[in-house]
Formats: structure tokens, sequence, C-alpha cells
């Protein structure tokens, strides 16, 4: 299979590692032609792109992780939705011309990093780790995060450019799987990867010049896309937490309710009528109902 948009599982026979390579081509290529991202939110965004699709990985529900910061600094929001189909989206917002400074300086003093794991089918299973700001990037915060969070050593390698984003992730399993050495000599030589190596190099040919000398078990490579999930039906569930009195001052001043999806730009124009039958009621008539 061709390097472009998959992810490659791979497992050391002898040594207490298991790790993954995801390059995203034309699913990264799809969130850019959405906006027009400055480089510093492009990286970010690109990088959190590739770490959720190494984490969603290993997942074993039917669902989506979510990865999202909220920042009081130049990066307003990030947020990133890997779901078990193996698909991605992605949006960001940011404030003024960001500056190529370090994550934490562009989230600025209120940020914050969320990891959400949210089921399918049984909401209220949804769960919520925080992520501390600790680390100058997206992967060192996240391998921060599982080591104190999860207990569980972890190499996180990511990169993005305007065209392609990539990554690399090496987990330590339990002791009793294989030469207690071969974590430290996987993680040594993981990190002489070059950033560009990631962008060009196929996953097998990364994993070759890696670790040609270990006894490494590759699976098969999983496909990977942009699909965003919004629809009409979603969409009306929005509408309804802005409120009927809100909706009719839309509808008066504009005629319709328009809203737009920030994943894919997809419009979204609802009448009056539309609106009417969302909320049950008239919402023009609820509007000039006096407000107690």
């Amino acid at each position: 299979m061709s390097h472009t948009d998959c992810l490659q599982r791979f497992l050391f026979d002898e040594s207490p590692v298991r790790g993954a390579l995801v390059s995203l081509d034309d699913t990264w290529r799809q969130v850019l032609s959405r906006h027009g991202y400055p480089a510093p939110v492009r990286q970010v965004l690109g990088e959190m792109m590739a770490a959720a699709a190494l984490l969603g990985a290993n997942l074993k529900f039917d669902g989506t992780l979510v990865l999202q910061m909220h920042g009081t600094g130049a990066l307003r929001l990030a947020v990133v939705e890997y779901t078990h189909e193996r698909t991605l989206r992605a949006t960001a917002k940011w404030d003024g011309t960001p500056l190529s400074v370090s994550l934490p300086e562009l989230l600025g003093s209120g940020g914050r990093f969320v990891l959400t794991l949210e089921p399918k089918v049984d909401k209220s299973q949804t769960w919520q780790g925080i992520v501390a700001l600790e680390g100058e990037s997206v992967g060192a915060m996240l391998e921060n995060y599982m080591r104190q969070s999860e207990q569980l050593d972890t190499r996180l390698i990511l990169t993005a450019d305007g065209n392609r984003a990539g990554g690399m992730l090496l987990q330590r399993l339990p002791d009793g799987h294989g030469d207690a050495d071969g974590w430290t000599r996987a993680r040594t030589l993981a990190d002489t990867l070059k950033a560009e190596e990631l962008l060009t190099l196929a996953p097998l040919d990364i994993l070759h010049r890696l670790y040609h000398e270990e006894t490494v078990r590759v699976f098969e490579a999983e496909r990977l896309a942009f699909a965003c999930t919004c629809s009409r039906e979603r969409v009306s569930e929005m509408l309804k937490m802005v409120g009927a009195q809100e909706a009719a001052s839309i509808l008066h001043e504009q005629g319709s309710v328009e809203i737009g999806c920030d994943f894919c730009n997809q419009r979204y124009v609802f009448d009056e009528d539309e609106v009417n039958e969302i909320f049950q009621m008239n919402v023009m008539d609820a509007a000039r109902e006096p407000r107690h």
C-alpha cells in the first residue's frame, strides 16, 4: 500500500515495544483547503491530527477520540476528531498573526488541552482527561500525559507542513515482553528520525531505516480518510441550544437562519417554517411575547 493516508502498526517480537506510523496526505490537505491557517496554527493542527490517528489506533471501542485545545493567546481553539471508522476532521481558530513560538505561548496563560473519548451509542460513558501543558509541543505534552495518567512510557514524534502531516508512536509494553533494554534501544533509534523523513518516506522504509537489526512484526496498513460528521439533523439540535428567542431574532434580521460547519464549511440554511418545526412553535410569535 502507498504511504499516502495510512496507519501502519508494528510490534517488536523480542523487545517490550509496540508502535505505529501515520502519514496523512489528502486527509490533511482536505483540512487545509477549507481555511487559510497561519503556519504556526497549521503546525499545531497537523501534529494534533497525526497524534489523534496514532493514539486512536490502539482504542478498542466504537466512537470518537477528540483532542481539543482552548487558548487565551493567539491560538484560541484547535480541535481534531478521530473515529473508529478511521476518519479524521479538524479545525482551528486564532487571533491576529500568530508567531512561531512554543505551544504554551501560543495558547496563553489560560490554555487547556483536553482528551475526550465519546462512545458512538452510550454518550453517558463519555470520558475526559486533562492534558497538562507540560512541554513545548503537542508530542511532549501527550508523552507526559501518557506517562503520568496512564503509566505508559510513550514516544511521539510529530510533524506537518503544507502538504502532509505525519508521526510515529512508540509505547513500552509491561515487563516480561522480551529484552528489557529493547525500549531504550527503540527510543534512541526513533530519536534519529528527521521530520523530513516522516513526510517523505513510506512507513515500511522508515521501519527498515530504523530497525533493520530488530525483529519487527508489521501488521496490515489501515487506510485513513477525511470525513465530516455534520448533518442537517445535528445542526438542528445545535439550533435548539441557541433557543427560540435568538432564532427569531436572526429570522427577523436575515429572513433565515444560516449555520456553517467549522470543520467542512458546509452551510445549512433554515427558513421560518423549518425553524418553527424545529422548535414546534411559531418562534416569531413567541419572540413578541413579553419576557419575564
